[in-house]
């Protein structure tokens, strides 16, 4: 995204991919109103829209057998009021083709980052980033930039190239990935499943679920040695509906592991290069939100850093000013997230809630779930913080 927007505007721009095509499961495949937002304002929602998804208008929550809805799109009052759900390699495939339009955007596929290029032989601190270093499949290249971004992800080695650490605030769950096909009979869609024992997330696609169950942190070679036998009646206890189809799994290799980090660095930056997306601030799967920030990290970037680069002077005062712009947003949602996993999202977060309710919890839940809507649908689909492509990134 940010690429595109930068070639848009007459910036020179290299887009480095280590693999050599988008296509493999990634795991952020939601689509939040702010970035569907944004496609309107690049003119590619008649494309967006042609690339199969299904859309999600409100996230429930089924605990104990008790349905709840605390967010309702609906609420936002305004265009594009959904979550679409589409394959990332789709929405990628969109924006780089979106990018080849423009003769100064330059993809380079099976090119992966494997550290930094400095000034001279100064120390980390004080040796301008200069560039990168990368492999090719025909071996190593050096690629020069005046400014170097870092948005390779919560295991950047961009970042980690140049030293940056990024502080962890600590998740004590890990994720399991995996498909499962769609019901005969298909429930409403449901975010996910929780009670006293575990949590069970079933995001529905076209024709399946990609499905996950939180885990205790570190805890997959103990699900592995209890079989998958175990894996399979586990699911179906906290999602019964899942019955008919959990049998598909038949082997650990249809099972993903995603460690869940939330953390972020102190400095995003240093002179010549700036850290973007969950390279800067790793986001858990806690309302799908780490793609849209990135995105948002993004347009915040070119806004800010599109004059400057044009000009061919980047200082380490510009680049301080996208953090100052999107720090904010990102330290207000991730002590949301650390909390969710702290009381709710969590083996065994259902327990706080009663099958069935007591008169009093539904009474509770009468009077708070309005306003959580209202609140919810804002801050988990525009975020704290959303981002408009600004008029000095019209093309020139």
């Amino acid at each position: 995204m940010l690429g595109l927007l930068l070639a848009r505007a007459g910036v020179d721009v290299v887009v480095l991919e280590k693999h050599v095509d988008f296509f493999r499961d990634f795991r952020g495949d939601t689509i939040h109103p702010s970035t569907i937002d944004l496609l309107d304002q690049l003119g590619l929602r008649e494309r967006f829209d042609a690339i199969p998804q299904s859309e999600i208008h409100t996230l429930d929550v089924v605990v104990n057998g008790n349905r709840l809805t605390p967010v309702d799109f609906s609420r936002l009052h305004r265009k594009n009021e959904y979550i679409a759900l589409m394959p990332q390699w789709d929405f990628l495939s969109l924006l780089a083709e979106e990018g080849k339009r423009y003769p100064n955007f330059h993809l380079m596929m099976g090119v992966e980052a494997t550290g930094i290029l400095r000034d001279g032989d100064g120390d980390a601190g004080g040796a301008r980033v200069r560039g990168v270093t990368a492999t090719t499949k025909d071996g190593p290249i050096e690629i020069e930039a005046l400014l170097t971004v870092a948005a390779d992800g919560r295991d950047s080695a961009v970042r980690d190239s140049a030293g940056l650490v990024p502080v962890d605030f600590g998740v004590a769950i890990d994720l399991l990935w995996f498909r499962l096909p769609r019901t005969k009979v298909n429930p409403p869609d449901t975010l996910a499943y929780l009670d006293a024992e575990s949590m069970v997330i079933t995001i529905p696609r076209h024709d399946y679920y990609q499905a996950g169950m939180l885990i205790p942190k570190g805890g997959y070679p103990d699900v592995q040695a209890a079989g998958l036998e175990d894996f399979r009646a586990r699911i179906v206890r906290v999602a019964p509906f899942l019955a008919e189809v959990v049998g598909s799994l038949k082997d650990w290799d249809q099972v993903k592991l995603l460690t869940v980090q939330v953390d972020r660095l102190e400095q995003w930056w240093q002179d010549g290069l700036l850290c973007i997306g969950d390279a800067a601030h790793a986001m858990s799967p806690a309302f799908g939100v780490g793609v849209n920030y990135a995105i948002q990290d993004a347009v915040a970037t070119a806004n800010l850093l599109v004059d400057n680069l044009r000009a061919g002077a980047v200082t380490t005062e510009d680049l301080a000013r996208v953090q100052a712009r999107r720090l904010p947003p990102v330290a207000r949602m991730q002590p949301i997230q650390l909390r969710l996993h702290n009381v709710i999202a969590k083996p065994g977060g259902g327990g706080f809630l009663a099958n069935p309710m007591r008169w009093w919890q539904r009474a509770a839940a009468a009077v708070l779930l309005p306003i959580l809507r209202r609140i919810s649908a804002r801050i988990v689909g525009r975020g704290f913080r959303p981002e408009v492509i600004g008029p000095q990134l019209d093309p020139r």
